[in-house]
């Protein structure tokens, strides 16, 4: 069983030795350091939250992204997604194109280091709703372009819808975010809520996600007719999606 404190612990000493090394290479010119998403929010998960970090420069070039290869490709290998390099105009110019992103650190945030650039952010709703829309319809795509790849193959076709499902949920999250729900971090409330408004039972959704937390696999003779139901689950949550408001 996990010790959440001690791993909480652990987190935050990894957090602060980040920081550490970040103002050790760059000096006055690391502007902020932000923790944002699941991690910096009340329902942390040790065992699923990323670690996910926005590091603002007061310039990004070669110089200094050669000071940062060390620290990034350190940060990479323990396991954490690459920190998000921006310049403070990027923060205040990006929004329109990273309005999903810009939701979660407005949403959900911690400056580790430096000024708060996210605080007064304004996300266009329009631009979020088009980026929400265009993952799902660009993943559900890329699923169907894998699945006909690896169909016969009922361990690999597992292993691709296990893999697949969270990228899912969290854009089920922001789809009920767009329909003005409260926003919800553990996967099966986000199921649980968009079974609600999608009118569809999914539970394909439902058996992959419990596949991914027990680790036991379904039968191989089930698994394309888990992908069906899997595939319509997607296909529920995309024209969800398409009825918001534009």
């Amino acid at each position: 069983m996990v010790d959440t404190n001690k791993t909480r612990e652990s987190i935050e000493k990894k957090l602060q030795e980040l920081v550490d090394k970040l103002r050790k290479a760059y000096g006055e010119q690391l502007a902020s350091v932000v923790l944002y998403g699941s991690a910096s929010a009340e329902d942390w998960n040790p065992n699923s939250s990323d670690l996910n970090v926005l590091c603002v420069l007061s310039r990004i070039g070669p110089e200094e992204l050669r000071l940062g290869e060390p620290i990034l490709r350190w940060w990479r290998e323990a396991g954490n997604p690459p920190p998000l390099l921006l310049t403070a105009e990027e923060v205040e110019t990006s929004t329109d194109c990273f309005p999903m992103e810009f939701h979660d650190m407005r949403e959900h945030r911690r400056v580790l280091h430096g000024t708060d650039f996210i605080e007064n952010l304004i996300v266009d709703k329009k631009f979020y709703r088009a980026q929400v829309e265009h993952e799902l319809r660009a993943k559900q795509l890329r699923l169907r372009q894998r699945a006909a790849e690896v169909l016969s193959q009922p361990e690999r076709l597992q292993q691709l819808m296990t893999d697949s499902v969270s990228t899912f949920c969290v854009l089920g999250r922001h789809a009920l975010i767009l329909q003005g729900a409260e926003p919800r971090w553990k996967k099966k409330d986000i199921v649980e809520a968009l079974r609600g408004v999608t009118g569809s039972p999914l539970s394909g959704i439902d058996e992959i996600l419990a596949i991914r937390i027990s680790g036991k696999r379904a039968a191989a003779a089930e698994t394309v007719a888990l992908l069906e139901r899997y595939m319509m689950d997607v296909a529920a949550l995309v024209h969800f999606v398409d009825t918001l408001d534009r």
